[in-house]
């Protein structure tokens, strides 16, 4: 059987996931909706 307890105690994250985590997080990312808000200012401007 498989001890979870000591699986989970023993469990170390992976370094580039950390890595990745880091930059995701500082990156700007423009989703859909800020596009959408854009794209809304810009017709109501004219």
């Amino acid at each position: 059987m498989i001890d979870f307890e000591k699986e989970i105690s023993e469990y170390r994250p992976s370094l580039e996931v950390d890595a990745i985590e880091d930059t995701i997080v500082r990156s700007d990312l423009t989703d859909m909706k800020d596009l959408m808000m854009d794209l809304i200012k810009e017709v109501t401007r004219e």
